[in-house]
């Protein structure tokens, strides 16, 4: 399906900013945009991708403020799961995650997300992520890569789901900094949309460094998903207050 264009005042509404903003922003290069007719316009998939890049450098508090927006967005008519952990389950987690290189991982990863039956093709997904993390490695800091594909893969997926692969040694997956990496979460997703929920949630989830010790010393994959679970409704809760 072909991304539809926003003009200046429907991405201002879109991300809650004013028509001001936006076109300060796509003045300065900092949204991607182009003119048509002297007139910007703003490609959803574009804005999308833009959208992404914010989830993985801005502060945990900044998150908050991302996922806000996209909650502001969202169309419920295409997935009504409000939580994170909606979308695990115990047969696409793996404790241990027997795997040693960024290769090895993806398919691993893949037939991990293929073990739910809503994920026919395991190695077209791991060649998706794999071509994702030439472009750009998303291994974090704290020992976290947050694996997926550039695009949502719907010709392959029944429906979107997140896997988990624990790996009893640290590797290296591709860290700028040349850190290593341990816990690795895959979002298949079949809507952009659904993949900017997930990636937001994921992304403040996995700041706490409390959970990520308790998600390294977890015995089974249902006590993972009661640990997210967990984690998800404090989160929750503390937005609230």
């Amino acid at each position: 399906m072909a991304s539809k264009d926003f003009d200046i005042d429907q991405l201002a509404a879109y991300l809650h900013l004013t028509p001001d903003q936006v076109a300060k922003m796509a003045s300065r290069g900092k949204l991607p945009g182009r003119k048509v007719n002297n007139a910007w316009k703003f490609s959803e998939s574009e804005i999308h991708h833009w959208l992404e890049e914010q989830i993985g450098i801005v502060e945990p508090d900044e998150l908050q403020k991302v996922e806000r927006i996209l909650e502001k967005n969202y169309d419920t008519s295409i997935d009504d799961r409000s939580m994170l952990w909606e979308f695990m389950s115990t047969e696409a987690i793996s404790i241990p995650l027997d795997a040693r290189t960024r290769s090895s991982v993806a398919r691993e990863m893949a037939n991990l997300a293929a073990r739910t039956g809503l994920l026919w093709d395991g190695p077209q997904m791991a060649e998706a992520v794999l071509a994702r993390e030439a472009l750009h490695p998303t291994a974090l800091e704290n020992g976290v890569a947050l694996l997926h594909p550039r695009r949502p893969q719907s010709s392959i997926l029944s429906d979107s789901l997140v896997a988990l692969g624990i790996s009893p040694r640290p590797i290296p997956f591709g860290n700028t900094s040349g850190l290593l990496t341990d816990i690795f979460f895959l979002i298949c997703s079949t809507d952009d949309q659904i993949h900017l929920k997930i990636l937001a949630r994921l992304a403040r989830l996995v700041s706490d460094e409390v959970l990520l010790t308790m998600l390294r010393s977890a015995q089974s994959p249902a006590e993972v998903i009661e640990l997210i679970r967990t984690a998800e409704s404090e989160l929750i809760a503390s937005d609230a207050r």
